[in-house]
């Protein structure tokens, strides 16, 4: 007995000793899987990212060799260094097929039906003798389409052989044939190219004459293959699901979460003095910049380059493939002449509009970038009405004596009389484009007018980065319909005071990246939009995909926010690790009877606030385009809060989850304010520290989870449910001593549970204001 308990456990011993520390992921197969040495830039093998998508408890290694098929990666050795090392647990990927069509390279051909079914059956074997366990991927897809856009399948029989060995040998299978398939013709005839290596020369050393390549990857494609194995992993329940890695983001996985396009420039750079610039803050230097960058334009694209200095401009036309790069110590000084922006076609906050022409104007455009470490200034002063009550009254003389004119009430000052003009009710037509109107209509408001700073419509594949922006008109970076836009390391600064002064105002984009920015401004900062009302939903685009990271507001009416012209829809918004420093509202999500649209999947955690004026997280679809923080002698009185009939006009809020959040200091620490016909739905909010005058305050809201969190107020009621159902209140925190701890109103409530929490510190737990709400409460429990 002895002998045997002494043998048992060297036995384990043994196992412990040998078993390898991480879970272990061999992978074999052609280039489309290869790691890329750094002189191959950019092209990418989907192994060779793919450990970004697991744990550190996984080791992988990428065996996989360009060129290589299911018979030359056996005679060339490769395998056998693979063999050696596998053990018991063990992972092999393996995905062939593209090399193995070669009928003319014998060295590599294996047809379909015999010697390919026979290798992948031979590696199967070797790998389960070993212990280890093979996983089968069918050949991902190249891009290739007919003169129809049709897109057409090159892998004849292969991909169907692998799919019958893993059914005989009842084994994973990852069928990346079909799924590549799908994404490929997702992108589109064009689109899918930056899926692949399709880059112009000039750009890379190792394709000085540009490269067009359908089988391998750009970095942007290898994540897309990686991210479809992952998923595929994860559906079908493999034990390797167990060590995909998941985000920051509530309740997604890294594989889940959106992928940008990252624009590529010619090194060829046109300098501005060239053509004939001049940096003495007098001469307009609009003719000379717009000849650099159409030059550029032509010459296949390059980086046009402001150099030191101050440069005076009117309005500068971006072109593809062009980057617009400032030097550190560059000035861009857009020209305070008005009569320098002409009247255009454009849009005004969600609708079609005739505005005078941005300072920076760029449609339908491919690759373009603005970039650097320099400073763009609107000249915005020029332009924007201020009320008196935002000013001190030092500020408002000091603007009363730069000239304009001040309306009949002396309450807000005006930089033209057609500035003033524009802004009285009767001409209210001026805001957006109206029938019957003509151009010269506008031309009696033009100074009303104001641009956006930035406007680029219709644009793919942008990048933002470094630069300072400062005073603009309006909005200062109005991103419409675009694709693949990055935004990183940019600085946004406004007066406090500036209305419509939006830092940033994504509208109908899809896919982004935004990271490392600061904000400082007179209205929102990061604003998610998709067009107003009816314009809106006709267009139907929503904005979707974006991760937003790393960045502070450190002023302004939300830090981010949606809405309110949000009539397209906003879904799949990733937002974490940000700072909302002094912001009116912390995380405002906004929108109105009459918008439409539904406002969805969107996963918040990691948020800083403090000095919060007003509500720390709000939903509300009572917006009234009003300052969230009253002014002194205002009101923002809500309307009578009665129900009407649904339409394609009610707006839907549902599926947000947000955890992490902590808040020193606001008004109102949660207000979910929804309408009558129309609750606010699936909101989730975990984990989470918030000090404000207000705690919880909840109305029309339905399926609201609060968990975890800790609602330290003054005000002696913590929690107020109004006509609510299905509210969890989970481990809820907060002061001694308070009056109330929940109290619920109106007929509607019911559902409402409090779990977890200590009720021993306050004097009311659940208190009621009519018979209805306490009966509907206690028929709920």
């Amino acid at each position: 007995m002895k002998k045997y308990l002494v043998l048992t456990l060297f036995t384990a011993f043994l196992n412990l000793a040998f078993q390898p520390a991480r879970q272990r992921i061999f992978m074999i197969g052609d280039s489309t899987m290869a790691n890329k040495n750094a002189i191959d830039e950019p092209e990418t093998g989907w192994g060779q990212v793919f450990h970004h998508l697991f744990t550190d408890a996984v080791e992988i290694q990428n065996h996989a060799v360009n060129g290589r098929s299911t018979r030359s990666f056996r005679t060339l050795g490769h395998w056998k260094k693979v063999h050696e090392q596998l053990q018991a647990g063990d992972y092999v990927f393996i995905q062939f097929g593209h090399n193995d069509q070669k009928t003319t390279d014998t060295s590599r051909y294996a047809a379909p039906q015999t010697d390919y079914k026979a290798n992948l059956e031979r590696y199967i074997k070797e790998t389960q003798a070993k212990g280890a366990i093979p996983v089968l991927l069918t050949p991902v897809m190249r891009r290739k389409f007919n003169d129809s856009g049709k897109f057409a399948d090159q892998h004849g029989e292969y991909p169907q052989v692998v799919k019958e060995v893993a059914a005989k040998y009842n084994l994973a299978l990852i069928d990346l044939h079909t799924s590549s398939r799908k994404v490929i013709e997702q992108h589109g005839v064009s689109g899918s190219k930056k899926i692949f290596m399709h880059y112009p020369g000039g750009i890379f050393k190792k394709f000085p004459e540009g490269v067009e390549d359908n089988t391998h990857f750009s970095p942007y494609g290898a994540k897309l293959m990686a991210n479809l194995v992952a998923e595929e992993l994860n559906q079908q329940g493999n034990p390797l699901k167990y060590f995909l890695k998941k985000s920051v983001y509530p309740g997604k996985y890294e594989f889940e979460l959106p992928l940008t396009y990252q624009p590529y420039f010619r090194k060829d750079t046109f300098n501005i003095v060239r053509y004939g610039a001049k940096p003495d803050g007098v001469t307009l230097n609009s003719k000379a910049i717009n000849q650099a960058i159409e030059q550029a334009n032509v010459a296949g694209g390059g980086t046009v380059l402001i150099p030191k200095g101050l440069w005076l401009t009117g309005p500068v036309l971006l072109k593809s493939n062009v980057n617009l790069h400032l030097d550190k110590g560059a000035l861009l000084q857009f020209s305070d002449n008005r009569d320098d922006y002409p009247i255009v076609e454009t849009t005004w906050e969600g609708q079609k509009a005739l505005r005078c022409q941005a300072p920076v104007w760029g449609v339908n455009l491919e690759n373009v970038g603005i970039t650097g470490e320099g400073i763009m200034d609107g000249s915005g002063d020029v332009w924007k009405s201020v009320k008196r009550s935002k000013l001190t009254e030092s500020q408002w003389k000091k603007y009363v004596s730069s000239g304009g004119v001040v309306n009949a009430t002396n309450d807000t000052w005006y930089p033209s009389e057609q500035s003033r003009l524009g802004n009285q009710e009767a001409n209210s037509w001026a805001v957006k484009w109206t029938e019957g109107k003509t151009i010269e209509d506008y031309k009696t408001v033009r100074d009303f007018l104001r641009p956006n700073m930035i406007s680029l419509t219709g644009c793919e594949n942008v990048l933002i980065e470094g630069i300072t922006f400062q005073n603009s008109p309006a909005w200062t970076l109005h991103p419409l319909l675009c694709k693949h836009v990055t935004l990183r390391n940019v600085n946004v600064k406004n007066p406090w005071y500036g209305q419509n002064n939006d830092a940033l105002d994504l509208e109908s984009c899809r896919n982004g990246l935004m990271e490392g920015c600061t904000f400082d401004t007179g209205d929102d900062a990061i604003t998610i939009k998709s067009g107003r009302d009816e314009q809106g939903r006709k267009r139907g685009v929503p904005t979707e995909n974006f991760i937003i990271r790393n960045c502070t507001v450190f002023h302004g009416h939300g830090g981010f926010v949606i809405g309110s012209e949000m009539s397209g829809g906003v879904r799949n918004m990733f937002v974490n690790n940000c700072n909302f420093l002094g912001t009116d509202v912390g995380l405002r999500f906004k929108t109105a009877r009459g918008r439409g649209g539904v406002v969805e999947k969107i996963y918040i955690s990691d948020i800083n606030m403090n000095n919060i004026p007003g509500e720390a997280i709000l939903f509300d679809m009572y917006y009234m385009a009003k300052d969230p923080v009253p002014l002194n002698g205002e009101q923002n009185d809500l309307p009578e809060m009665k129900a009407e009939a649904v339409n394609e006009g009610t707006p839907q809020f549902r599926d947000f989850h947000i955890s992490n959040v902590v808040c020193h200091g606001a008004e109102t620490a949660i207000l979910v304010r929804g309408l009558p016909e129309m609750s606010i739905k699936n909101i989730s909010i975990e984990n989470s520290n918030i000090t404000a005058n207000k705690g919880l305050v909840c109305i029309e809201g339905e399926n609201i989870s609060l968990k975890n969190v800790n609602l330290l107020t003054r005000n002696s009621k913590v929690m107020q449910v109004q006509n609510s159902r299905n509210i969890t209140l989970e481990q809820i925190g907060y002061q001694a001593g308070k009056e109330v701890l929940l109290e619920i109103n109106g007929e509607r409530s019911e559902n409402i549970s409090l779990t977890k929490t200590d009720l021993r510190n306050v004097k009311s737990k659940v208190v009621f204001s009519n018979k209805a709400s306490k009966k509907s409460f206690l028929d709920s429990l």
